[in-house]
């Protein structure tokens, strides 16, 4: 990938990132007192786990740009 397409993913996945966060925030806030703990931890682990693979995605586009001197 060139450095530009390499930016503009992790822009995108930033982006990505930033939006599971605020769903997640909203969601996780207003109905955890409704739907049960189990339900709750669920849709925890759920949450870490795609935060977890948008890191490690982010993480491995910075790698790169940094390997072609772009950061």
């Amino acid at each position: 990938m060139t450095i530009e397409q390499l930016s503009t993913e992790l822009k995108r996945l930033k982006d990505n990132f930033c939006d599971v966060e605020d769903m997640h925030t909203f969601t996780f806030g207003k109905t955890s007192v409704h739907i049960g703990a189990e339900k709750a931890q669920n849709m925890t682990d759920e949450y870490e786990k795609e935060c977890r693979m948008l890191n490690e995605q982010i993480a491995a586009i910075e790698k790169e740009l940094r390997a072609k001197g772009a950061i």
